[in-house]
């Protein structure tokens, strides 16, 4: 199968998954382009055979306050139909994505025009997509996919409940590679970052207010009065340096180490002790999924699609959002019972492999794929007998 892939760059979890799944079919045979602005985050195999990029381009001009990047990506992603015979678009995020795929879909000037999939992520229709300036826009590009999927069941229902969509979306949770997060720890990368009587803390992300990487800060602040501890904080973005000053202010920037973004984080998740993820809107956290699968508890918010994630009291502890106190609390409990924490950290790593597993996540985007084809080609009937009436 020929798929495209339209996918954001960056390191933010839509592009990750994008990425990994797009790849995932590709080492199983099938031939994949993917269409972005930059090359992706963790798209690290351009010298497979089975995989390609294709960049995105944009033109600077007086007239416009603002790169035309819907655009751009659709025409990008038209020449790709054209030459290589793609069959299945899979477009990662609502807007500008989705939206792209289906004028692309249209202006394509092929004999079966290729099938549209859309995932939803969660920010495209939590937070952009019901912005009035994307509503509509986000709606039609909801409504106009042939097949539409969901990342959680929280944010499938937000999709029909708070956008008034009235269509089916099937839930495929986010996938992890568990050969690649694993719980195999290197020794000497740990001693790297703590000493041998030093718990490990670990946040990841990319930096934006959702995250609350402030309030991670506090926590370790919290935690470290107790114990002997240090934190990891791997990613970058906007809120950065509020936690870079947040930590000197509360005098533990001596112990908390920003490393920024870089693709493998997988030998750093296997070292730590523990992960913090206290965002106050997540619709699934793929973030703490590759802790679990790297045998970490996760400390995170009880919100959005968390808690089909991360199962409270079994492979983590799940608190209010913003409650520092509640979070420190129950981190100090996993980091202080040997024996709950060898408990939570196999539990962790059991349900990340038989939960959400490549093996297990693959097929249902292949049936998606399949649906998509049997609806596109149903549509293209129904559109050759209209044109003969």
């Amino acid at each position: 199968m020929n798929i495209a892939v339209l996918l954001h760059s960056g390191a933010g979890g839509s592009g990750v998954v994008a990425t990994e799944v797009g790849l995932g079919f590709a080492r199983r045979g099938h031939t994949v382009h993917f269409v972005a602005s930059n090359v992706p985050f963790r798209l690290t195999e351009t010298g497979h055979p089975n995989v390609y990029f294709h960049q995105v381009g944009s033109m600077a001009y007086p007239l416009f306050e603002a790169p035309l990047t819907t655009l751009a990506e659709a025409s990008k992603l038209v020449e790709v139909i054209e030459e290589y015979g793609i069959e299945v678009i899979h477009a990662h995020y609502a807007i500008p994505h989705a939206a792209a795929a289906i004028m692309a879909r249209d202006m394509a000037r092929v004999a079966r025009p290729p099938a549209v999939v859309t995932t939803l992520h969660g920010t495209d229709v939590t937070l952009v997509g019901l912005d009035r300036a994307y509503l509509r826009t986000t709606q039609f590009s909801i409504e106009r996919s042939d097949v539409v999927t969901a990342v959680s069941q929280y944010l499938a229902d937000y999709t029909c409940c708070e956008m008034g969509v009235r269509r089916d979306v099937t839930v495929i949770p986010n996938a992890v590679d568990h050969r690649r997060f694993s719980p195999r720890a290197d020794p000497e990368l740990r001693q790297r970052y703590a000493h041998p009587d030093e718990k490990l803390l670990v946040h990841v992300s990319n930096f934006r207010p959702v995250k609350r990487v402030e309030d991670v800060v506090r926590t370790f602040a919290r935690v470290s009065e107790r114990l002997q501890a240090r934190l990891l904080m791997i990613g970058d973005g906007p809120d950065r340096p509020k936690a870079v000053e947040l930590a000197a202010e509360l005098g533990v920037s001596g112990r908390v180490a920003f490393l920024g973004s870089f693709p493998r984080i997988e030998p750093l998740l296997a070292v730590c002790d523990l992960f913090l993820l206290p965002s106050v809107q997540e619709s699934f956290g793929l973030a703490a999924l590759e802790a679990m699968a790297s045998g970490v508890p996760v400390v995170a918010s009880r919100l959005g699609g968390i808690p089909e994630v991360v199962v409270d009291g079994e492979t983590g502890y799940l608190c209010a959002p913003r409650d520092v106190d509640a979070m420190a609390a129950a981190a100090l409990m996993l980091l202080s019972d040997g024996a709950l924490h060898r408990r939570m950290a196999a539990a962790a790593r059991e349900r990340a492999v038989t939960v959400f597993s490549e093996d297990r996540v693959l097929p249902l985007y292949a049936r998606a794929y399949e649906r998509a084809l049997e609806a596109g080609t149903a549509a293209s009937r129904h559109e050759v007998s209209l044109k003969g009436t």
